[in-house]
């Protein structure tokens, strides 16, 4: 002891006992450095990939316009050569329409989507909408008689319902009478 005066140091970080948790409990102020750089690392690779998946969502968008776009090319030729002959015979118009209407079906064909909706099929409300109820006395109830707008779907989804007129229980039909509701 030199017997100079001894200043008690102000601490600059209130200090816990290590059993509380504070820096002492994770071995000190190296392995904290350490946990932190961790974190760092692993915050910077989760926003990289993160990036990267922006990115693969971005160029496959692209690829699937482009696949798109590519399919409904041979529609717009054939429109517009139609427009080219539009004074021609009315026969050949009548053709270059149905070789348009084939290319847009064979398109949707491409891309997964098939007609629905057929007459004869029983009726799906997953599938069609019921435009009209019709009493047709060689079908079954429930069996669709008509398409008045085919309807588009695949493995995919549907693309939209088909809208259907659908065959009524015949009212001459045992059993098929409706109630009067009042009217």
């Amino acid at each position: 002891m030199t017997g100079e005066p001894v200043e008690a140091a102000e601490p600059t970080e209130p200090t816990e006992p290590p059993e509380a948790g504070g820096p002492e409990r994770l071995g000190g102020a190296a392995e904290l450095e350490e946990l932190r750089d961790r974190w760092h690392r692993a915050a910077a690779d989760a926003e990289n990939a993160r990036k990267r998946c922006d990115r693969l969502i971005a160029e496959r968008t692209a690829a699937e316009r482009l696949r798109v776009s590519a399919a409904w090319l041979p529609v717009l030729d054939h429109l517009d050569l139609a427009l080219r002959h539009a004074e021609a015979d009315p026969q050949s118009i009548v053709q270059g329409v149905a070789h348009v209407r084939q290319d847009a079906q064979s398109a949707l064909a491409r891309l997964g989507f098939e007609p629905i909706g057929a007459e004869g099929e029983p009726f799906d409300p997953a599938r069609h909408e019921a435009a009209e109820a019709v009493e047709d006395p060689r079908v079954p109830p429930g069996t669709v008689v008509r398409v008045v707008r085919p309807g588009y779907g695949g493995p995919g989804g549907l693309l939209r319902p088909a809208i259907v007129a659908v065959a009524r229980p015949s009212s001459s039909a045992p059993g098929s009478e409706r109630p009067d509701h009042g009217g």
